[in-house]
């Protein structure tokens, strides 16, 4: 089929280019990294001298023929704009970017903004065209110089490899021999001395990107995007629509906007890339207003554990007595929330207005509400958005909290523009929500903060099906660095069944996590979540009453976060701040490793009570070891921590 196509750019990579007429360069704060743009829009990324990436950034091809053909001229002269951000249930609270922006003129009414921080370097197209603008495709290249290391995470459906959860351990491979199949963000590559991590922020109203090999001769990674939806079809069970055909263009829209931010975050240590702000930074701000009524917190959790309830004298399953037994867990222990998961409604129906005759949900509501547990729901997304408002206001008005929200399982158009969508109307009824099958975060956290929480993550359910070679604790101190960059992850964490590598076992009713029981506790610190889940059964944790109540003890929301010490795929160090008092947690591969710990990040001429939770003696052959300890410190001090295959720590600091 013939198209009219227009593209902006489609030029060559590093050292292969033509020579540019014209150069545009703008250079981040501390003068490190510096983008250049020709008038052929190949944007060529340095850092410290050092060519690292240029990325070919052709877009905007239009179906109607219009002129979009050259970069005209240079908008401003480039100056150094500070911007102090509010950032409430992120891993901060609040904090401080700095960055440098050239915006160019485009033909055809488009134009490109660049912006170069000392974190990275962003790009994005817009349009100040007010008819219809349809969007036939962008062209993303990311040329490297030469077979760099890249960590990448497939999608798992190659029939159609744009639906699918989002969830994929890495394949940490060179860019020579990365497989042929679609990647999705975020994406990490090694180049010129320094990580390059490419993500994306501010997604609306536009498709995510997917990336691939380009050819086997180059060291290129090439953009892809789902295209936009023609007609959607419907999955018997739990009624979840799919794509079932679609249009011959990746986007359309009207009037002027901007499009979604290409963000290449670049860092020298591996330390500085969970702590790297730069999508949370580039997002739309807070379209919502007030925060207050939002109340982030741990919440217990039934899916996972398979309902699997121990010496009670009732039948468990997704019935009242025992959703009336976890809130009463919930409530001895300081758990704010109860999730009814997949079951409360008839799934095969999609009939979300109707809870199953053997849940009374208004009595467990009121019931919760007695106790100080609040009650959200589980459904699907499209099941949630065909019913948006009368199914906000019949449960707000009964008194949930708040929505986990599934099974979106893919990016195009009119998903994100979904996803917005149930942001939107849940903040107008005061409920939060919870993203799961769902892509990594594209900053709409900030623009939308009652999104407390998102999947996208090989999280913990994979343990209910892995195979005895899948290698979870790797995984585990890998996705902080890159998946983590991105925002908060829902990897519900928190078993109490646990396995070395050696004696780990599938188990789908009972499940149980690979690594130490310290390895589970740690979680609860290295990942940012404001929203996160006890995943095992309430009589599982009144046997281990310790472990939860270091567990609740950790808050959910942290003013200050570092890594103090870590290596992608081996080891992580975290270390949050709440008020005056820290918490820190640590995580290995499945290599036994020590690590010395320094505690500077405590103030001078303080003392601090710490609890600290190891694993214990035995763990490399019962991994549910563990010790506690007891010790006054202060930031003179040093700790010396050995953690077990599959191991991690917990340390508890607070101020005297």
């Amino acid at each position: 089929m013939k198209r009219q196509l227009l593209a902006l750019a489609a030029f060559m990579c590093i050292g292969g280019g033509q020579i540019s007429a014209k150069d545009y360069t703008v250079a981040s704060p501390n003068g490190q990294n510096v983008v250049t743009v020709n008038d052929g829009l190949t944007i060529r990324v340095s850092h410290a001298d050092q060519k690292i990436v240029s990325v070919n950034a052709g877009l905007l091809s239009q179906r109607d023929g219009s002129s979009v053909t050259s970069l005209i001229s240079q908008k401003n002269r480039p100056s150094v704009i500070s911007e102090h951000i509010a950032a409430p249930f992120y891993r901060q609270k609040e904090f401080t970017v700095a960055y440098s922006q050239l915006d160019l003129k485009l033909s055809g009414g488009f134009g490109l903004q660049v912006r170069a921080y000392d974190e990275g370097v962003a790009y994005r197209f817009y349009t100040t065209n007010k008819r219809e603008t349809i969007i036939t495709d962008e062209t993303a290249d990311f040329c490297f110089l030469e077979d760099s290391k890249a960590w990448l995470a497939y999608s798992t459906n190659d029939e159609k490899p744009f639906a699918m959860a989002f969830q994929n351990y890495y394949d940490e491979t060179l860019l020579s021999e990365a497989k042929d199949k679609y990647a999705f963000l975020p994406a990490t590559i090694e180049s010129g001395g320094v990580k390059v991590t490419i993500l994306e922020s501010d997604l609306r109203a536009y498709p995510g990107m997917f990336l691939v090999k380009k050819d086997s001769s180059s060291f290129t990674l090439h953009s892809s995007f789902p295209r936009y939806p023609k007609k959607m079809g419907y999955y018997p069970w739990r009624g979840m629509s799919y794509v079932e055909e679609t249009e011959d263009y990746i986007a359309k829209s009207t009037g002027a906007r901007t499009y979604p931010w290409r963000v290449m975050a670049i860092t020298e240590q591996d330390t500085e890339m969970p702590v790297n702000n730069l999508v949370y930074a580039l997002a739309t701000p807070n379209l919502i207003g007030a925060t207050d009524w939002i109340c982030p917190g741990k919440v217990a959790w039934d899916w996972w554990n398979d309902w699997n309830l121990k010496g009670v004298d009732f039948k468990a399953g997704i019935n009242t007595p025992t959703y009336q037994y976890y809130i009463d867990f919930a409530a001895k222990n300081g758990i704010p929330y109860v999730v009814l998961d997949e079951g409360w409604y008839d799934s095969s129906k999609g009939d979300i207005m109707h809870p199953i005759e053997d849940i009374d949900l208004q009595g467990l509501i009121d019931y919760g509400r007695q106790k100080g547990v609040g009650i959200v729901l589980w459904t699907v997304f499209n099941v949630l958005d065909e019913h948006l408002q009368e199914a906000c206001e019949q449960y707000k008005a009964m008194g949930i909290k708040g929505w986990k929200i599934d099974f979106m399982d893919r990016n195009d158009q009119t998903a994100v523009e979904m996803a917005e969508r149930l942001a939107k109307t849940c903040a107008q009824y005061h409920l939060f929500v919870d993203y799961h099958g769902f892509y990594a975060p594209t900053g709409m956290s900030r623009t939308y903060p009652n999104i407390l929480n998102y999947e996208g993550v090989f999280g913990m359910e994979e343990a209910r099906w892995a195979k005895k070679e899948t290698d979870m604790p790797k995984y585990d101190v890998t996705f902080p660095f890159i998946r983590g960059m991105a925002g908060q992850v829902d990897f519900t964490p928190g078993a109490m069944r646990n396995g070395t590598k050696e004696n780990w076992v599938e188990c789908y009713q009972n499940p149980v996590s690979m690594g130490t029981r310290c390895h589970q506790l740690a979680c609860y610190i290295i990942h940012n979540s404001p929203f996160t889940m006890l995943c095992d059964a309430p009589t599982n944790y009144e046997r281990e009453q310790p472990c939860v109540d270091i567990i609740t003890a950790i808050p959910d929301t942290f003013d200050e976060t570092k890594i103090l010490l870590g290596k992608i795929g081996l080891y992580i160090v975290t270390a949050r701040r709440n008020g005056s008092d820290w918490y820190i947690g640590g995580q290995t591969n499945w290599d036994e490793r020590d690590v010395e710990l320094s505690l500077d990040i405590l103030r001078p001429g303080e003392t601090y009570q710490a609890t600290i939770v190891t694993d214990g003696i035995n763990a490399n052959h019962n991994a549910e070891d563990y010790r506690i300890d007891h010790q006054t410190l202060t930031r003179n001090d040093k700790l010396n921590l050995k953690m077990a295959s599959g191991g991690g720590f917990v340390i508890k600091l607070i101020k005297e």
